[in-house]
């Protein structure tokens, strides 16, 4: 008998098994991955603007970018900030009549108005119009004023976010609490104040209209000793503010009765 020859499970059973390596110590394992870090950073990004939306819709807006640059501009910053219920309605009216017809109906953006804006820019003329009263509450409570396409993007993501978290009322309010009414004073409040020297709540139709006449530029022109063109176009957003009034527009942004 040949005893020579093992059998294969012999042969097999007096292999050693695998060596497994060793585990990594805690000094040699790799750093966290800056993908991961980036990821969270950018997560924060993300959230950190709704967040603050839902802030601000229960909380007063305690400053703006454009009222740190007055105040760096040596102006004297004024602000009485008040609840939309201590505003007259005709000003309420008057700032749709003049700014955003569309207010109550639109979700943010009048794409008619978007759409005259960039076919006049083509063209190498100037229209106001293009911004809804939502978008200049997004770039004026949240933003910084110059103008930019980094601006712009930013300002329609907050347009949204105000419009989905915010009741129109609310935009309303904090638009007419944080708009310029004349250099370094902003809101409604501090505006009929420093211009008529009465409360915001007591505002005529013709005071509420020339308040919200000179919003374009309020730096340059004046309510009290209108120019032509501002006392014309108050004029004109007297009317609008009536038939904004009567036929219901304003009708998502309840105040108190008009005086």
């Amino acid at each position: 008998m040949n005893t020579s020859k093992r059998m294969p499970m012999q042969a097999s059973s007096n292999r050693s098994p695998p060596r497994r390596p060793p585990p990594p110590s805690p000094d040699s394992r790799p750093p966290v991955s800056i993908w991961k870090r980036l990821g969270q950073i950018l997560l924060i990004l993300a959230v950190a603007p709704i967040v603050l939306t839902m802030i601000y819709r229960f909380v007063p807006i305690p400053g703006t970018i454009l009222m740190i640059e007055r105040t760096l501009q040596g102006k004297d910053v004024r602000r009485n900030p008040v609840a939309l219920r201590d505003i007259s309605p005709h000003l309420v009216a008057s700032v749709i009549a003049a700014e955003d017809a569309k207010f109550c109906s639109h979700h943010g953006f009048d794409w008619v108005a978007i759409n005259k804006a960039l076919k006049s820019n083509e063209r190498g003329r100037k229209l106001r119009g293009g911004s809804t009263i939502s978008q200049q509450t997004a770039k004026n409570v949240f933003l910084w004023p110059e103008r930019s396409w980094v601006r712009k993007g930013l300002e329609a993501g907050f347009t949204v976010l105000i419009e989905t978290l915010w009741p129109k009322e609310r935009i309303m309010e904090a638009y007419l609490n944080v708009a310029e009414f004349g250099p370094g004073i902003f809101g409604a409040e501090a505006g009929a104040r420093y211009h008529f020297g009465k409360s915001a709540r007591n505002l005529t139709p013709m005071q509420a209209a020339r308040l919200a006449a000179i919003l374009p530029s309020p730096g340059k022109w004046s309510p009290t000793k209108p120019s032509r063109r501002v006392a014309r176009k108050a004029n004109g957003i007297v009317k609008g503010a009536r038939i904004i009034r009567e036929s219901g527009l304003a009708s998502c942004v309840p105040t108190g009765r008009a005086r």
